[in-house]
């Protein structure tokens, strides 16, 4: 389920990039290599969690996918997060700096 959330939001970001990626100016693309980077962590641990249990992969308890279900929520969010903040940092519009010194009359 970890896999199947961030594949997912990987895919969205990539659409969301590849549309608006002559400008650039939301820095997208590190949104997009997070998720990707993501996605290839869980595809990783899928395959060796897929090696020890076989058959028995494929019949997850409920409340297992409920929980990877959350963590793979929890990823996407804090990916979200630490791109926020990095575009806060970054502020290609302006805007934070345009609020933080201006100047009342």
């Amino acid at each position: 389920m970890t896999l199947l959330v961030t594949v997912f939001a990987a895919i969205v970001a990539t659409v969301k990039w590849y549309k608006d990626a002559p400008k650039g100016e939301m820095k997208l693309g590190i949104l997009c290599w997070m998720y990707w980077g993501a996605s290839i962590m869980w595809l990783v641990d899928a395959v060796f969690e897929y090696a020890e249990l076989k058959a028995e992969y494929f019949t997850p308890a409920p409340a297992d996918m409920l929980n990877d279900l959350f963590l793979g929520l929890s990823v996407v969010a804090l990916g979200l997060i630490i791109w926020l903040v990095r575009l806060l940092v970054a502020d290609p519009r302006g805007v934070v700096r345009g609020a933080l010194f201006q100047r009342k009359a």
